[in-house]
Parts: C-alpha cells; sequence; structure tokens
C-alpha cells in the first residue's frame, strides 16, 4: 500500500542516513557486535552530520525540525541496512524530549549545542531492582543540602548507560502517604560526579550491541541547577512522553518484521531443497502472503499514530493500541521467518537469528503486552 507520510525533506534525510550506515557502519558492523558495543564516536560522527539533533533548536545549532519523521527514519534505515546503532534510539526518542521540554535557559545554554554536535550523549535511570513498571515504587532518594541535592541508590537495566554523559536519574525528593506517585523528581547527573558509578553491563538475549547497564549512586552531590521541571513533579513529567516511547518502539518493531520479511523472501529464493527452491512449495507462498498482510495492517496503524503524533493528536491509549499490535505481529512474523530458513535460522551468522532475539524485549520494555491491554481495557470502561 502507498505510504503519504513523508515529504520530500525526510526522503532527502534518509538518503543521507543510508549513505552513512552504508559507508560508516555496514562495513564494521560485525566487528562491533562481537565486542558487544557501538562506539562511541559514532554519535559525535552523527551529530557532524545534522542527524542527531534534528530536534534541537536551530539557536544551538540544531535542525529546528520538531518533526518525529525523523526518528522513523533513522529507524526505519538502520532496520533496512541490519544493524543497530546502540541505544541511540532511546536518546533520541525518550531522553531527549524530556530535555527539550523541561530545560531551563539556563541548562539550554549549558548542554543544548553539545547535544547537537554529538559530543553529549544521554540515558534515563528509572528501572530499579525492585521498581520496573512502577514508578511509584522507586526508592533511590535525593535530600536536599543547600544547594544540592545528595543522590543515593541502585537502577538496572539502563539502555545506554556505559556511554552516557547525562542520566537523568529518577529520585523521590519527598514523600505523601497519600499518593505514592508524588515526591519524586529528575536529576541529570553527569559523568564524572563523584560517587556516580556504572556497574556491570548485562548480559541480554539479544540487542547485543546495545549497552544496558547497572548505575550506582553513593552520596553523589547533584547540583539543584541539575533539577530538571519542578521538583516533586517527575511523575507528570515522565508520563507525558509516554505515547512517543511507546510508538518508538512500535516503529521498530514494524521496520525490524518489514527486514525479516525482505531478507526470508531472499533466502527462499536462493535456497533448494529436493531439488528446487524453497520459495516454490505453496507452504512458503502462503506463510508470506500471510505476513506480508500482516505488515501491512501494522504498517498502516503505525503511520496513522504517527501523523497524529505529529499534529500532537496522538492519546495514550491509541499509542498503547499501536505498540500491542506491532511488537504482537513483530513476534508472529519474524518466528515465521526463522522457521521458513529452517535449521539456518538458528545460526546467528544469519540475521535473522539476531532478529528473532532483539524482537522479543519488544513486548516488554516501554510497558509490556499485559500493561499496553490494561490502558486499552480501561479505555472500554472495563
Amino acid at each position: 500500500m502507498r505510504r503519504t507520510l513523508f515529504n520530500q525533506d525526510h526522503e532527502d534525510f534518509r538518503m543521507l542516513v543510508r549513505e552513512f550506515l552504508a559507508r560508516e557502519v555496514e562495513p564494521v558492523y560485525e566487528r562491533w557486535r562481537r565486542a558487544g558495543l557501538v562506539p562511541r564516536e559514532l554519535f559525535t560522527e552523527l551529530g557532524k552530520l545534522g542527524i542527531i539533533g534534528t530536534a534541537i533548536p536551530e539557536t544551538y545549532g540544531g535542525g529546528g525540525q520538531d518533526d518525529y519523521r525523523f526518528n522513523v527514519v533513522i529507524q526505519e534505515e538502520t532496520a533496512r541496512a541490519g544493524v543497530t546503532l546502540g541505544g541511540l534510539r532511546t536518546h533520541l526518542d525518550v531522553v531527549l524530549p524530556y530535555f527539550l521540554s523541561l530545560a531551563n535557559e539556563e541548562q539550554r545554554d549549558r548542554w543544548f549545542a553539545r547535544l547537537a554536535r554529538g559530543e553529549l550523549y544521554t540515558a534515563i535511570a528509572m528501572s530499579e531492582p525492585g521498581a520496573g513498571s512502577d514508578l511509584a515504587g522507586i526508592t533511590t532518594k535525593a535530600v536536599r543540602a543547600g544547594d544540592h541535592f545528595v543522590l543515593n541508590g541502585a537502577k538496572t537495566f539502563i539502555t545506554g548507560g556505559q556511554h552516557a554523559d547525562l542520566v537523568i536519574a529518577v529520585a523521590r525528593t519527598g514523600t505523601d502517604p497519600d499518593n505514592r506517585r508524588s515526591g519524586l523528581s529528575l536529576l541529570v547527573v553527569e559523568k564524572g560526579m563523584h560517587g556516580y558509578t556504572v556497574g556491570r553491563k548485562l548480559e541480554k538475549l539479544g540487542l547485543t550491541v546495545q549497552d544496558t547497564v547497572e548505575l550506582s549512586f553513593t552520596d553523589v552531590r547533584v547540583p539543584a541547577a541539575n533539577l530538571l521541571g519542578d521538583e516533586g513533579a517527575a511523575f507528570t513529567h515522565l508520563t507525558s512522553n509516554l505515547a512517543q516511547e511507546r510508538l518508538a518502539i512500535a516503529v521498530g518493531a514494524v521496520a525490524q518484521a518489514r527486514a525479516a520479511v525482505d531478507q526470508t523472501i531472499a533466502y527462499v529464493r536462493d535456497r533448494r531443497v529436493f531439488g528446487k527452491p524453497v520459495a516454490d512449495f505453496q507452504n512458503t507462498k502462503f506463510e508470506l502472503a500471510a505476513m506480508a498482510t500482516e505488515l501491512a495492517a501494522g504498517q498502516a496503524m503505525l503511520d496513522a499514530a504517527v501523523a497524529a503524533h505529529v499534529n500532537r493528536e496522538l492519546s495514550a491509549v491509541d499509542a498503547a493500541k499501536t505498540k500491542l499490535f506491532c511488537t504482537e505481529m513483530q513476534g508472529r512474523v519474524v518466528d515465521c521467518c526463522l522457521q521458513l530458513h529452517g535449521g539456518y535460522g538458528y545460526i546467528l551468522e544469519y540475521p535473522i537469528a539476531r532478529l528473532y532475539a532483539d524482537a522479543r524485549v519488544s513486548r516488554i520494555y516501554g510497558g509490556t503486552s499485559e500493561v499496553m491491554k490494561t490502558i486499552i481495557s480501561k479505555s472500554l470502561g472495563l
């Protein structure tokens, strides 16, 4: 089905991203995969080309394009190239929006130009060993001491934490017995602050070049000037970007499912069994026809959601529906694609095996499928 989501500016940007990936990433990606990490210099290079700073105001050297479709293009092109760029999606789609919406003028002057150039890379530290989806259960504490907060606690599952120069730490700065959600604040912890430690890199099933680490804060003195947004209002701040965070996961899900289908079509045309290509068997044709149809449905739903988001009209419920459908579709499609590869699909040398491993977390992070169903069911009055 013909897509109408993008204009010529987006397509020109697409070619810029595609050429960068072909020139700078694809030739060395296997080395990154074996190392389990993308180099920090990648983000500086993306900054030089203007790829990483499209949403940052021109005043600070950014592109001044507050248009989420540029982020969509990046995800589509990385999936098409069969690569991932570490925690870039989290930096652009999850963390940067908090800086853009909450930073005051002094903070903008201090950070934005370097963010646009890729000299500063970000992460957000919400999840804790005992608090994942339950943000109100966060126990990391920050106590006000003059012009500083003294921060103590531990975080886990932090995407991009190994490279991050700025980490938005969600901490409890106050308590309200009648409202567990009250009293949480966002503090920007900077690399090198005394007592801030980047812990072990967690070994994951998939997304192996995306660094996921543990962080600890022991009496870290965070300047009050690094408070992002209003003190005690973190819960409201965090929920304001949930629709985009979930939409971003759906974008990746559809793009990676499409990559899986494209790779599988190429494979079954080339692979021969019983004297003929696998593509000649009716089962192969029917399975791929069904997957192409599911993919088209997911793409149409996703494009409608992206268009609504660009127009500031995407509701939390519609974002939940989009994430639920697209990530569940991704799981079904990638599983079927691996099956059509036969035994080779289970070998990591083949991209489909990596796509299969990478896909599993889509139904977990950013809110599990069960959480999405809860949100949707509430909208039905249930």
